[in-house]
């Protein structure tokens, strides 16, 4: 009578415990298969999901924003050493004449015979070399020195030279130029003469003032513009009016503008051709609006022509 009571504990203690393994089997195997599931979704969620964009890059920087930011200006500045006595102008043609042809002038015997029936005197192509700016400016300043950097054949410093005539000046006027063109200028200049390879702008350019008898109003200073610019301002040589109509790209126009704004009296005036072009604001333009907003100056214009007068300093 008491195992028959017992009997039954003892069965269902076994069954408890055969529930008690299975429900933990099962546990643990659905926190299993659970884990895998969400480690599985957890990476193709990862893997589909595109990365984040990158962040936008700041715009470049203006041209005047470039002005604000010496650091970078630096590399584009004129260090040369300049002459701390300014030479007096009834001594610039001798100083040419000494330091570039030694001693005596290019003029004397020209040409010679081997060019006389290759040289001859013809129209003196240019471009705005006759503007009205011209006289303007030289009724203005009355310059004793002229210093045009980029001549090509000489038709505005010849226009000058008649403008200062008529006026009854006593102008100097120095023709910076290398006088080798540039190139392919030979497609549009076809009756232009070398010799050997040797284009002969500089003789052409001198055969033009000899047959205009301008001989003593006119040097040629025939050196590349930054060489030249350079050695201008060692030598003292300072301008009352210089004329920029040399190369029309950013860097050339910068270049020549910052290196010939050296060699300017106080208060004097420095323009050039070519503000207007297709080029817009990325050539000359773009430089003399940089080169007015660092040095505090105000540009006006006269018709194509730039003009910046150094006498009348930007108000803020």
């Amino acid at each position: 009578m008491r195992e028959d009571q017992q009997r039954p504990v003892h069965l269902y203690n076994h069954q408890r415990n055969k529930f008690f393994i299975t429900t933990k089997l099962f546990t643990h195997t659905t926190v299993y298969v659970i884990i895998v599931l969400l480690s599985y979704t957890l990476g193709y969620l990862s893997h589909s999901s595109p990365p984040p964009p990158p962040p936008p890059l700041p715009p470049p920087p203006s041209v005047f924003q470039l002005a604000s930011l010496p650091t970078q200006l630096d590399n584009f500045r004129v260090a040369a050493h300049c002459s701390n006595s300014p030479l007096s102008p009834y001594l610039v043609f001798p100083t040419i004449l000494q330091r570039v042809f030694q001693g005596s002038s290019p003029y004397t015997d020209f040409p010679p015979p081997h060019l006389r029936y290759i040289l001859k005197p013809k129209r003196i192509r240019g471009w705005g070399s006759n503007g009205d700016v011209f006289e303007h400016l030289i009724k203005r300043v009355k310059p004793k020195l002229i210093v045009e950097v980029g001549t090509f054949l000489g038709a505005s410093a010849l226009h000058m030279v008649n403008v200062t005539r008529k006026l009854g000046l006593q102008t100097q006027i120095l023709c910076l130029d290398d006088f080798r063109g540039w190139p392919g200028f030979r497609d549009r200049f076809k009756d232009i003469n070398d010799i050997n390879g040797d284009v002969l702008l500089l003789q052409q350019f001198m055969q033009n003032v000899v047959y205009f008898n301008a001989t003593g109003s006119i040097l040629p200073v025939p050196f590349s513009t930054r060489s030249g610019l350079e050695k201008l301002c060692e030598w003292g040589i300072m301008a009352d009016l210089l004329e920029i109509d040399a190369g029309h790209d950013f860097i050339s126009a910068w270049g020549d503008i910052n290196g010939a704004y050296r060699i300017l009296k106080p208060g004097g005036v420095i323009f050039g051709h070519d503000y207007f072009t297709a080029a817009d604001n990325h050539g000359v333009r773009r430089a003399v609006n940089l080169f007015a907003q660092i040095n505090h100056l105000n540009i006006r214009t006269d018709g194509q022509h730039w003009v910046i007068d150094t006498a009348l300093v930007r108000k803020f």
